[in-house]
């Protein structure tokens, strides 16, 4: 029995997540902004605890809350973050900031939060959960792109920097997962790139969008990557999980950069 905190608990990955560890014995905090959407992780035997990613108060009080509940912190699951779709050119730079403010450094001030108490312990499991955009970039996406390759690579000095301790460090790559999370895409391409030079673009990556997420994968797969993470003795320190997750960073890793660029934007031109 680990004791778990999860952030972005209120609904997709977080919350399937947060579920997924309760059911396997584990003791789990859900974190998030929305405390009315966690009943079902307490309606489990879990724990809802209120944090905005941008407040540190708010960070440093649920990583408080579960000490002082529990006496310790074995595992960490970095899962909130927003996404940000429109030219790079055409987004103001206070929305990139919050990309950043978000995806990376909220991430890292929890790390730094849950550290001390993990290499007293000197055991414990940090999970930040990416996307394969942690390697890849698309059309209308730099400023998520950019956040989740920093994380990726915060996580990799990260994980060379706590082993002496016996602390882990896991890297979850999600492809297409079918979750709440992009619900805004087109909202905001229309917002900031609908009507520039980028329009035509945008507009074929809204329509996109609009059509939904069918194909891809159910948020239990993800859960249950990060679950085998958190239990295994000697974790990978990658998981690409869900639709097109594999395939689409062989083909970035592989592909010249300017035959991916031919791919990836075919349907936008």
């Amino acid at each position: 029995m680990k004791v778990c905190l999860v952030t972005g608990a209120s609904s997709g990955i977080g919350m399937t997540t947060a579920l997924d560890l309760l059911r396997a014995g584990h003791v789990v905090y859900g974190a998030a902004r929305r405390v009315h959407k966690m009943e079902a992780i307490q309606a489990a035997g879990g724990h809802a605890l209120q944090m905005d990613a941008r407040v540190h108060g708010d960070l440093e009080r649920v990583v408080d809350t579960v000490i002082a509940e529990q006496g310790r912190i074995d595992v960490l699951v970095n899962n909130a973050g927003t996404v940000l779709h429109g030219a790079i050119e055409d987004v103001p730079l206070d929305q990139a900031r919050d990309q950043f403010e978000v995806n990376v450094f909220a991430p890292a001030r929890l790390v730094q939060l849950v550290l001390p108490h993990m290499r007293t312990q000197r055991s414990g499991t940090i999970v930040n959960v990416s996307s394969i955009g942690g390697e890849i970039a698309l059309p209308l996406g730099a400023w998520y792109y950019a956040a989740k390759h920093a994380l990726e690579a915060f996580s990799d000095t990260l994980r060379m920097e706590v082993e002496p301790f016996g602390i882990e460090v896991v890297i979850i790559q999600p492809g297409i997962i079918k979750t709440e999370f992009e619900d805004q895409t087109a909202a905001q391409l229309r917002e900031f790139s609908g009507k520039g030079a980028y329009r035509d673009v945008a507009e074929a990556m809204a329509q996109s969008s609009e059509g939904g997420l069918a194909n891809g994968s159910d948020t239990d797969v993800v859960a249950d990557a990060i679950r085998q993470a958190i239990e295994s003795d000697r974790p990978e320190t990658r998981y690409a999980v869900g639709w097109m997750a594999d395939k689409l960073l062989e083909l970035n890793r592989t592909l010249p950069d300017r035959e991916f660029d031919e791919l990836v934007t075919r349907k936008t031109k």
